[in-house]
């Protein structure tokens, strides 16, 4: 996903019927972080960063496919994927 569909994912998944969360307050504090990292400059990344996002690489590997093709799950499933700034059915 890129950082604006990132960020505007974590602000609905944050939203509900009568309010909004702040948008640098929406989302997961993970989601928020990987939000942060896809605004930075390759050269600005930090050590706690690429840990971030290793982890987060596992693991979206963990929750999908084996083959990895970009095929519709349950929603709670493509939702929580999102959060993370993964979505299984936009092709890579």
């Amino acid at each position: 996903m890129t950082s604006r569909e990132l960020a505007d994912w974590l602000r609905t998944r944050s939203a509900d019927d009568e309010d909004e969360a702040l948008p640098d307050q929406a989302g997961t504090p993970t989601g928020r972080h990987v939000l942060s990292i896809l605004g930075k400059r390759r050269t600005d990344l930090t050590a706690e960063d690429e840990r971030v996002m290793r982890s987060v690489v596992r693991r979206v590997e963990d929750q999908r496919r084996d083959d990895l093709e970009p095929v519709a799950g349950e929603a709670h499933w493509r939702h929580r994927l999102m959060s993370l700034g993964h979505d299984p059915l936009k092709p890579v």
